[in-house]
């Protein structure tokens, strides 16, 4: 069991959840992680509480990428893709990551949708972290770009 802390651009601790590891290498791990929270609209979705999300959090990439599968059917909803400093280990079993606001939202279609641009823009950044947090963000787009239509792509 991992420790995931989500924490905002001053280092602050926002959201705090367990998972499973699935898979972990020299610079990554994949992790399985339920929805803990009510019922949200998204996007043109509901995330529902027990939703099952695959985690991948990268030691050096400026980004991490969560499958979305719903809780009833394992339907795929969608990639939920958060810009941010790369994951780094507080403990062997807790991982934290800087969230830098940029968010990527991908359909299983393979539409794409930029989120909250306007929060990112008001964050107190240097501006090595904006250009390096920009550059992350059209890599994840290409990424998806290249896949194309994923409606049953695992990642």
């Amino acid at each position: 069991m991992i420790t995931v802390r989500k924490r905002n651009d001053r280092g602050l601790v926002t959201w705090e959840y367990t998972g499973e590891v699935l898979e972990r290498g020299a610079d990554f791990v994949k992790l399985e992680a339920r929805f803990n929270r009510a019922e949200t609209l998204f996007q043109g979705i509901v995330l529902k509480r027990g939703d099952r999300f695959v985690e991948t959090f990268y030691t050096r990439r400026w980004y991490n990428i969560f499958e979305i599968h719903d809780r009833d059917d394992e339907a795929l909803k969608g990639w939920y893709c958060n810009v941010g400093r790369p994951a780094v280990w507080d403990a062997p079993d807790v991982l934290s990551y800087i969230d830098l606001a940029l968010d990527l939202w991908v359909t299983p279609e393979g539409a794409q949708t930029v989120l909250d641009e306007d929060e990112f823009d008001r964050l107190d950044l240097d501006d090595a972290t904006r250009k390096q947090a920009r550059q992350a963000l059209e890599e994840l787009k290409r990424f998806f770009e290249s896949l194309g239509p994923a409606s049953d792509a695992v990642l």
